[in-house]
């Protein structure tokens, strides 16, 4: 799932970054209302979460003008906890409303029900299932089998085969791995994607016939079924 975080506030815009990518989200931040709106207008993001109080715009204004093109499900955060601002937010076409200071696992558990309740079609007892070929990813119970067989995995590589999964066919460069799975700005002195994605080859692929993991030179690597 895609999300696009709006928070003026640094430390706690990193902090939800930082903490919906361990959780296998892909996650974008932006810092002010303008840039906000129009990443959430064009960037096919699955949920917004979404401060009140912003620079340029605020998020009343935000939800206002994204309703009319959108109904990508919003989350609004913001330290005003008076009746009249959540109803304000509700009533202007917010799907949810937290007020700060919140705990990470409430946050996550609004999210997993606004995208629940965002998704168009009814939610089936695979719906946080992913597959290509004979791989399946359990993002609910974080679980990956490969032809029924179970492999471990670690906490990085779960979070970068579930990127890498969600985006199959789509080459993904080195340094949009680092910064999503690393939390780093990319630097061409370490090797930490290459190391990272040779052990999950290890595990994925060369148990099994069929190779998915692919490295496409000068581009970056690519998850994807090249079975004729």
């Amino acid at each position: 799932m895609k999300i696009l975080v709006i928070e003026d506030e640094l430390r706690l815009a990193e902090y939800l970054r930082k903490a919906l990518t361990e959780n296998s989200y892909v996650v974008d931040v932006s810092h002010s209302g303008p840039a906000g709106l129009q990443l959430a207008l064009n960037g096919g993001y699955d949920a917004v979460l979404l401060d009140v109080m912003l620079p340029g715009m605020d998020g009343f204004a935000i939800v206002h003008a994204l309703r009319r093109q959108s109904a990508v499900p919003v989350l609004m955060l913001t330290a005003k906890d008076k009746v009249e601002d959540r109803v304000r937010g509700l009533q202007t076409g917010a799907d949810d409303y937290l007020v700060k200071p919140f705990s990470l696992s409430e946050l996550l558990a609004r999210v997993q029900a606004l995208l629940r309740r965002g998704t168009r079609e009814p939610l089936g007892p695979d719906a946080h299932i992913l597959r290509l070929a004979d791989l399946e990813v359990d993002l609910a119970r974080r679980r990956v089998t490969r032809g029924g067989e179970r492999i471990n995995l670690t906490a990085k590589e779960f979070t970068l085969l579930s990127l890498l999964l969600r985006r199959h066919g789509q080459v993904i460069s080195r340094a949009a791995l680092a910064e999503k799975v690393w939390d780093m700005s990319f630097d061409s002195n370490t090797n930490v994607v290459e190391v990272a994605v040779r052990r999950l080859r290890g595990k994925l692929d060369d148990p099994f016939y069929e190779k998915l993991l692919h490295t496409v030179r000068g581009m970056g690597y690519v998850l994807e079924s090249r079975k004729s």
